[in-house]
């Protein structure tokens, strides 16, 4: 497939672990295990056309997937003949993590603009020369807080032009932006130098990886955020993404165009994406807005927007983060970018954005489940938690098992008459309970009323640990810090920012993506 100004969603229905092992440079992750869950917020036009990529060759993934996106009302889904397999096998490359076009961009931001960085090294000699420096976290709060640079603030992406002014008053200090490892340090230094910060800005090299590889001691549970801009502060925030706005042509809305956007969605894909922080977008949001912080926008767009070429309208209040973000997004080369700057009046919808409905099974509270497990009866708990979910906390005994692939892991199961599933909040226990019912029909179904987290809620005991596998952990991710073998963290996260690296050649060799210059 070349790349286009045509619509197309290319989905890999594969669980992310498969996924990140390899899959075309545009495939967004959406597992068939989840596909209910997400698939809405990722593609809202349902006549966008949409790829459904599997293994290959059978592609028996993909066809399930087809099926439920054709259920939910989706008109216009293929396979992709072949999937993964057949997509090498034709000489096409094959990307391995997660985020790619995200953390190829970051690589090609450095390379194309020269940003400058700073090794962990001589961060640390400078600070205990004495010097004037300040290092800016990028990341959100809970990466930040389990673990950041000692005497970091915690400014994740979008923030760092909207708060710096606040925070750093002295033109000369030094400032250093950090994340775990290079896109969002690349990212936010060359924020903060596009919006023409006076300051010396460089990009910690490598981030807190490459602050742990020197041998340094990181901090944990840290909780210095930066603090919200005073009037003047905004001010010069204000005028500095005015210029940042009409270097890189970013275009603002107001609610009157932002109609007629929606009046064409049936047409074409519309995403309005409020890039504020957390705490804002639950007291007030635009209604049908999905809360996309700009940082984590640009760093990992495929989380937030399945459908290339479509329509991304970035909103804010402060007509600071809406346009930094934008800008970011147009030189990633998509080609209709807005930004709304919308009033509290107008913000009037609030709390987290509802989740689709699904169909309830017959449920069990967490205190019958405690009584169950003590009676001694025969009865089976399943978690569909991901597996680090499981690992960090689950039901005593609970098995583990990723839902995709109950029909061929079921048999693992002991005899039992009871099965109860669970999952964090209960809604893809919800979703697997016919399934497990078509499976074993001679046993009783029921899902844990609120999963997990009302167990953990009603203070009952939780396990950890990875105890009783039904399936491969192969469900997620996992980043180079989550294990316990602190030899394997050293090597994976080596291995990790070298990958970050190559991958600027990988995309010269792929020829799909395009990315701007300025």
């Amino acid at each position: 497939m070349k790349e286009n100004t045509q619509e197309y969603a290319v989905l890999d229905v594969r669980e992310q672990g498969v996924h990140s092992e390899g899959h075309p440079f545009f495939a967004i992750p959406l597992p068939l295990s989840h596909l209910e869950l997400r698939a809405e917020r990722l593609i809202p036009r349902k006549t966008a056309p949409v790829y459904i990529l599997d293994q290959g060759p059978g592609l028996p993934l993909g066809e399930r997937a087809a099926e439920k996106l054709q259920d939910l009302g989706y008109s216009d889904v293929s396979l992709v003949e072949g999937g993964v397999v057949g997509w090498h096998d034709a000489g096409f490359e094959l990307f391995s993590g997660v985020n790619v076009p995200s953390k190829a961009f970051g690589e090609f931001v450095e390379e194309t603009y020269g940003t400058p960085h700073i090794t962990a090294s001589d961060l640390s000699a400078r600070r205990e020369a004495g010097e004037k420096i300040v290092v800016l976290d990028s990341r959100p709060f809970p990466e930040y807080h389990r673990m950041s640079i000692p005497g970091g603030v915690d400014m994740p992406g979008a923030e760092l032009v909207h708060r710096v002014h606040e925070s750093v008053e002295d033109e000369n200090t030094q400032i250093v932006v950090n994340c775990a490892g290079r896109t969002r340090s690349i990212i936010g230094a060359q924020s903060l130098i596009n919006a023409g910060v006076r300051n010396p800005v460089a990009a910690l090299k490598d981030g807190t990886m490459g602050w742990y590889l020197a041998g340094l001691e990181l901090a944990h549970r840290k909780d210095d955020i930066a603090p919200l801009p005073g009037y003047e502060a905004l001010s010069r925030s204000q005028r500095a993404a005015k210029d940042v706005a009409d270097r890189f042509g970013v275009k603002r809305i107001d609610m009157a165009q932002l109609q007629t956007l929606h009046e064409e969605a049936e047409g074409r894909s519309l995403y309005i994406l409020d890039v504020r922080s957390e705490e804002e977008y639950l007291a007030g949001h635009l209604p049908g807005a999905m809360h996309s912080p700009g940082g984590q926008l640009v760093q990992a767009t495929d989380e937030y927007v399945a459908v290339r070429n479509s329509r991304l309208v970035l909103v804010d209040d402060d007509a600071v983060r809406g346009v930094m973000t934008a800008s970011w997004l147009i030189q990633m080369n998509w080609p209709e970018v807005y930004v709304l700057t919308a009033t509290k009046d107008e913000m009037v919808e609030k709390g987290q954005m509802p989740t689709p409905e699904i169909t309830k099974a017959s449920v069990l509270s967490a205190l019958e489940l405690d009584a169950v497990l003590a009676s001694g009866e025969a009865v089976a708990v399943i978690d569909l938690a991901s597996s680090l979910e499981y690992r960090n906390g689950h039901v005593p005994g609970a098995y583990w098992a990723i839902r995709a692939r109950l029909a061929e892991d079921h048999i693992f199961i002991p005899a039992v008459g009871l099965i109860i599933l669970t999952s964090p909040d209960g809604n893809l226990a919800h979703l697997a309970a016919p399934e497990i019912e078509k499976l074993r029909p001679q046993t009783i179904v029921r899902v844990l009323d609120g999963g997990t987290n009302a167990w953990a809620e009603a203070s009952l005991v939780m396990e950890s640990g990875e105890t009783n596998l039904l399936s491969r952990t192969d469900d997620v991710w996992y980043k180079p810090y989550d294990t316990n073998d602190q030899e394997a963290v050293r090597r994976r996260m080596q291995e990790y920012l070298d990958w970050e690296v190559g991958l600027v050649q990988q995309i010269e060799r792929d020829g799909l993506a395009r990315f701007r210059r300025y």
